[in-house]
């Protein structure tokens, strides 16, 4: 049975939405006095539970700023490539109520007659979710100001310069550690506990470390290695617990997409962290409408490319991969690939028939299936649970961490990634051939690695396999200095030219596509197929015309084209964003860094 958690929110702190400075400078005397709170650990949990911030299941969308998909939303790194962006018009990311709501806390814990375990667990919370509000700024703009209290508005350091990011990471770093070794294990089922924050310490290490050792503008590769280290420990640390494992009931073709449909992921040995949605508790959501099909976001042709055959081999290696059609590019594949997308022969509920792609104008025709729950029932469709933090990404943090330290050995990455394809159904990664034939696709991809290549490339393709559409593969690209991937405008499926072609993989035609200057028959004067269905049409082209679906060689054939604009990535200025002029203008300390 699903476990139950009700999460009061606090009504402290909140009174004043907006002002300047980013809400920094607001009244205290708006807040509850602390000497009337601050008392039980009653009261320490109401706020600090009212703190809680975790993604949900609308974050299936949210990959749209990466190369692993095509979108029509107004993505900001988008416009930023298009050349339209400037400190007057980019203007999100500094607001810092949360930060406020956070230090209070901190400030006033202390009245509290509580032992200092209890004390110490909910600052460790408070430092939990402090570091998580910094490394998103400083992954948005490097230099930050660090605040470590509430600021009134007669405060000089409301008008301070930003600190060097050294300076905030070590802060971060500091944060994540007192957390992690004073959160409780034991908490309530949705809220994080001692390895949760376990999971976010590695992924922060894990960004700084690469982010460092990639960015030469920083100057500070020469401390990325003591990230990477840092890395290696909490993960490894978080594997001799023996408290989590990978999912897997020897069921290749399900056990992937079980952690992404299930009613109940409390008991999943491999969820750390778990956000949970029920419809009886009135916590329901369905996103089920707008994950499918071609809603703002459709898989890349890139993306399911990086996919590997289910022997181990690349699929790229296959000789004319890129002109093969949809049906031959889900044959014989890694099974996490029909199990994130919707492959030929799929039925969608209430539907007896296999589900035939829609081509849609701006779209790549592959359809997502990962956040997609297959049903019609309500209640099913509400209820279903979003993993937050996975054991998976503790196993490839810590294989990440250990390649680019250059101490990787087979044994380690029999225990971590190759636990990970055992579950997929794909053989061991090697490090010894993986390091003697590195990929030559993503060798041109990724040409800043100098050594270790092979497993560095391996590691990568299954982080982005993996977590495809869990909203982690921007900020991949970002810390490996990888941005130029984005300037490659995302295609879909590809097709030799007009005529008829299959979708469904039974061998029988299921779409036509005919020129663009012909007119779409009626219903009555359409084609039908060997089984007597209608064909669906569409008018083709090139790009700019009044065509259905655009191909990159217009009526002869080619990828499907989702995009005309020109995408330049100017290094290293668009790695961050500028802080926005307003508050440049309200503290001139503030400077803007790396051309902005």
């Amino acid at each position: 049975m699903k476990k139950n958690i009700y999460i009061l929110f606090a009504t402290i702190a909140v009174l004043i939405t907006a002002c300047k400075k980013g809400n920094l400078d607001r009244f205290p005397q708006t807040e509850i006095a602390p000497n009337l709170f601050f008392n039980t650990e009653e009261d320490l949990a109401l706020y600090v539970n009212g703190l809680l911030l975790m993604p949900d299941r609308g974050s299936y969308l949210n990959d749209q700023s990466s190369d692993n998909v095509a979108t029509t939303a107004a993505v900001e790194v988008k416009n930023i490539m298009a050349g339209n962006a400037n400190a007057q018009n980019i203007t999100g990311g500094w607001n810092w109520k949360r930060l406020r709501d956070i230090n209070y806390f901190l400030e006033n814990y202390n009245k509290a007659k509580v032992t200092s375990e209890v004390k110490n667990h909910y600052i460790g919370l408070a430092k939990y979710y402090r570091a998580q509000f910094y490394l998103d700024k400083v992954q948005r703009f490097s230099n930050v100001p660090w605040y470590s209290g509430t600021l009134n508005p007669d405060d000089k350091e409301l008008f301070k310069p930003s600190d060097p990011r050294a300076l905030v990471m070590d802060s971060v770093m500091a944060d994540l550690d007192f957390a992690y070794n004073h959160v409780r294990e034991a908490v309530p089922a949705g809220t994080p506990g001692k390895w949760a924050v376990a999971v976010f310490y590695s992924r922060a290490a894990l960004y700084e470390g690469t982010y460092r050792k990639y960015h030469t503008e920083l100057n500070l590769k020469a401390t990325a290695n003591a990230f990477l280290e840092t890395t290696v420990k909490i993960t490894g640390e978080v594997m001799a617990s023996k408290k989590f494992s990978i999912f897997n009931k020897n069921l290749p073709d399900q056990d992937y997409a079980t952690l992404f449909s299930s009613q109940d992921l409390t008991s999943n040995p491999e969820v750390i962290l778990v956000n949970i949605f029920d419809l009886a508790k009135k916590t329901s959501q369905n996103v089920n409408g707008v994950v499918f099909g071609d809603y703002e976001q459709a898989p890349a042709r890139d993306l399911i490319q990086a996919y590997l055959m289910k022997d181990g081999s690349r699929f790229t290696a296959v000789p004319n991969y890129d002109k093969l059609g949809f049906v031959k590019e889900f044959e014989n594949r890694d099974p996490r690939l029909a199990q994130t997308m919707a492959y030929p022969g799929w039925i969608r509920v209430p539907d007896a028939k296999p589900y035939i792609q829609r081509l849609n104008k701006n779209f790549t025709g592959y359809h997502q299936l990962k956040g997609y729950v297959n049903s019609t029932d309500q209640t099913i469709l509400n209820s279903v649970d979003f993993p937050v933090y996975r054991y998976a990404e503790v196993l490839l943090n810590y294989a990440e961490a250990l390649a680019e330290l250059g101490t990787l050995n087979q044994s380690q990455l029999d225990e971590s990634v190759n636990l990970i394809r055992k579950r997929a159904g794909i053989p061991n990664l090697n490090l010894a051939q993986a390091n003697a034939s590195p990929d030559p696709l993503l060798q041109q991809q990724f040409n800043n690695v100098e050594s270790n290549q092979g497993v560095i490339f391996e590691i990568r393709r299954e982080r982005r396999v993996e977590f495809a559409f869990e909203n982690t593969r921007y900020d991949d690209l970002m810390r490996w200095n990888a941005g130029k991937l984005l300037t490659k405008s995302p295609e879909g499926m590809y097709f030799a030219g007009l005529g008829k072609y299959d979708l469904t993989g039974d061998g029988v035609e299921d779409i036509i596509l005919i020129d663009k200057s012909q007119t779409i028959p009626d219903e009555d004067h359409k084609e039908k197929n060997s089984l007597g269905v209608v064909l669906n049409y569409y008018r083709t082209g090139e790009i700019g015309s009044d065509a259905t679906v655009f191909l990159k060689n217009g009526t002869s054939g080619g990828a499907i084209v989702t995009e005309s604009a020109i995408r330049k990535f100017e290094e290293p200025k668009y790695y961050y964003r500028p802080i926005p002029q307003q508050q440049v203008v309200l503290n001139n300390n503030l400077k803007q860094v790396f051309g902005w």
